[in-house]
């Protein structure tokens, strides 16, 4: 249930841990604690003719924007990408794009509907488009804990530094 993928985007080569929980039992599919500590951003896919899909994305959304309790909050808000999928069957839709774009606007996601079977290039372009926001994210994350350790050297430095008169 994790792929490895390598790939080639903006200069950089990069590897992909992506981890698929629908792949596992039911029971399993609830338990993602850990899995959503150690992501950098989330594509969580629903089919628009099944609420139930709808209703297990939305609890997965609110599960990963709920407040971190421990000592390890994230310095970044986490990528996620919310996905409609089977756009190609609209004649059976359950979940209007009007419900879908709400919640994503509500949790601070980007959202797109498709059909996986259908729309290739889109699936692709939805996998860059989630890549490149958790490499902004992870940007972010860099220069904020530069400035901090920045902070820290001219804090230490100021204590103990030259400047400090001899007694």
């Amino acid at each position: 249930s994790i792929y490895n993928k390598h790939l080639f985007l903006e200069g950089k080569q990069l590897n992909l841990e992506i981890y698929d929980p629908c792949s596992q039992p039911q029971k399993a599919k609830f338990s993602l604690t850990s899995e959503l500590h150690w992501a950098d951003g989330f594509v969580i896919v629903y089919d628009i003719s099944d609420r139930s899909s709808f209703a297990f994305a939305k609890a997965l959304i609110y599960r990963i924007r709920e407040p971190q309790t421990s000592h390890c909050k994230r310095a970044v808000e986490s990528a996620v990408l919310l996905v409609g999928n089977k756009q190609d069957l609209c004649h059976v839709r359950e979940v209007g794009w009007t419900e879908g774009h709400r919640l994503a606007l509500e949790n601070h996601c980007q959202f797109c509907e498709l059909s996986a079977a259908e729309q290739s290039l889109e699936v692709e372009m939805m996998f860059t488009r989630i890549i490149r926001d958790i490499l902004k994210n992870l940007k972010l994350k860099e220069k904020r804990r530069y400035s901090g350790s920045k902070s820290m050297a001219k804090l230490i430095n100021n204590v103990f530094g030259k400047r400090r008169k001899s007694v």
